[in-house]
C-alpha cells in the first residue's frame, strides 16, 4: 500500500518534515506525525484566506503551503468521478 506523504513546516523552528496523510479533503487534511507508538494525529484546516493549511500538534504549529484550490485540483485529478458528483445537475 502506497501512503501519500506531504511536507509540512514547523513555524517555530522553520524545519520541514514529511508526514503521512490519513484523509485528504478540501475542507481538512488529517496527517500522522511520527511513527509507531509515538505517532500523533493532526488535523490541518484551511487558513482564513485559504492559501495554506494549518494545525497544532503538541503545542507546535505546522503549516502545509498549498491553497485550498490546489488541494481540490489534486483530488479532482486523482479521482475525476468526485468532481462530477459535486456538480448540480438539472
Amino acid at each position: 500500500m502506497n501512503s501519500e506523504t506531504i511536507t509540512v513546516i514547523n513555524t517555530e523552528s522553520e524545519q520541514s518534515m514529511d508526514v503521512v496523510v490519513l484523509d485528504k479533503r478540501a475542507s481538512q487534511i488529517t496527517v500522522i506525525i511520527g511513527e509507531g507508538v509515538h505517532s500523533v494525529k493532526c488535523d490541518l484546516t484551511p487558513t482564513n484566506n485559504a492559501q495554506a493549511y494549518v494545525g497544532n500538534v503538541m503545542g507546535r504549529e505546522i503549516v502545509f503551503h498549498r491553497s485550498r484550490d490546489e488541494v481540490q485540483a489534486d483530488l479532482d485529478q486523482h479521482d475525476p468521478r468526485l468532481k462530477h458528483s459535486r456538480t448540480f445537475k438539472k
